[in-house]
């Protein structure tokens, strides 16, 4: 695909290549996993070691990480090709592709001595950082009201607190930590006070942290964190103290573009199949496909796709630049999440009752895909933004 361009204000920004190289090797390493492995994943509730490993090896993971740490030093724009196209493959990034989101919080404010301690033992697959603990289970996505906190004492912080929904931590050597340093009312604004940390996982279980599975419906190795008393080295604060939620909202507008690229992939994957099954399969004398009930379902959710690439592509394309691109990159979230959905519905309702037979992969793909309509924002979040933010009505909530 040639470059385009958008108009931003009077700023021309090219939307980028395609990068039809990286994406065909995506799809050779991915041809080595097909459903019948994450079938087997899923049953045993496992981590899929050997595809995370697969990836690494290949330089993937370590796509965001500058040349002179060992990485690619590739733009956004690609590590959002490296996950459309796994998801299209019908595989699932949800094991990885935290690394990829959580890297720009320590690449764009961690000092001189984090980056060169952690990024390379990252790009080569030495260290994993794929937990990311923000969530809480009473303050959810109303994240200034979180309640793990981080108490100096002499050279390192005790932390105390609980996280939910912290994918990985139990396949991960590093995480990356949200906490209030500062109590709520003592601060002038709500968003002061909360710091990040790189925590090493591995020099604090048993002492003061633990980690339980937490079974979802979906193969996400979600888990459970408690700190009590874990102990981080004041070194291991990235940026400055209190400045923690300007750190990690710089970096939500990443995750989502890159995890909506994810369901860029899942619609693929999902139009792919139904469109072949439409084509195939005979019933009353003649293909599914050629009735308009089965067939317009199909080609709507087609269009929505293509649109919600378009959108992506922008957000991708003014992150990189360094312009704001928090509109973009939440309108692209909804529209793929939706586009996502509906070449979901679309497949399993053309696939019948086959579509509940697991040897297909589409109730799988179903029940994975289902899951960008809640994280890493929930729709009526992203609705709420667009009225108010970018629509200018009055707040919602």
């Amino acid at each position: 695909m040639t470059a385009a361009a958008t108009r931003i204000e009077d700023v021309s920004v090219p939307l980028g290549e395609d990068f039809a190289e990286i994406r065909e090797s995506v799809r050779r390493i991915c041809a080595d996993f097909p459903g019948a492995y994450w079938r087997d994943l899923e049953a045993r509730e496992a981590y899929p070691t050997e595809f995370v490993q697969a990836l690494t090896k290949a330089g993937f993971l370590g796509a965001l990480i500058p040349e002179n740490y060992g990485g690619a030093g590739l733009p956004l724009r690609a590590a959002a090709a490296i996950l459309e196209e796994i998801h299209a493959a019908g595989c699932n990034a949800g094991a990885c592709h935290a690394q990829m989101y959580i890297m720009g919080t320590l690449l764009r404010h961690g000092n001189a001595r984090q980056k060169t301690q952690y990024l390379p033992q990252i790009a080569s697959g030495a260290l994993r950082l794929q937990a990311f603990g923000v969530t809480e289970p009473t303050t959810g996505t109303d994240t200034t009201k979180l309640k793990t906190r981080a108490v100096r004492e002499g050279d390192h912080y005790l932390i105390y607190g609980q996280k939910v929904w912290t994918s990985r931590a139990l396949h991960s050597d590093l995480m990356l930590l949200l906490a209030r340093t500062t109590p709520v009312d003592q601060v002038k604004r709500k968003t002061e006070g909360l710091s990040v940390f790189l925590l090493d996982i591995r020099d604090c279980r048993g002492k003061g942290l633990e980690i339980k599975p937490l079974p979802a419906m979906v193969n996400h190795n979600a888990t459970e964190v408690f700190f009590d008393g874990a102990r981080v080295p004041a070194e291991n604060l990235i940026g400055e103290e209190g400045k923690g939620f300007k750190y990690i909202l710089d970096g939500m507008n990443a995750e989502r573009i890159l995890v909506s690229c994810e369901a860029l992939g899942d619609a693929r994957w999902f139009t792919q199949k139904a469109v072949a099954y439409a084509s195939e399969r005979v019933v009353f004398d003649r293909p599914i496909g050629q009735n308009q009930g089965v067939q317009f379902p199909i080609a709507r959710a087609y269009a929505e796709t293509q649109a919600a690439d378009l959108m992506l592509r922008k957000a991708a394309a003014l992150f990189q630049a360094g312009l704001p691109c928090g509109d973009e990159a939440n309108l692209g979230k909804l529209l793929a999440s939706e586009a996502a959905w509906h070449a979901a519905e679309a497949c399993m309702q053309t696939h019948g009752g086959f579509g509940y037979a697991r040897e297909y992969d589409v109730e799988r793909k179903w029940r994975e895909t289902r899951l960008f309509q809640i994280a890493p924002i929930s729709t009526n979040l992203v609705l709420s933004y667009i009225g108010e933010h970018i629509l200018g009505m009055p707040r919602s909530y």
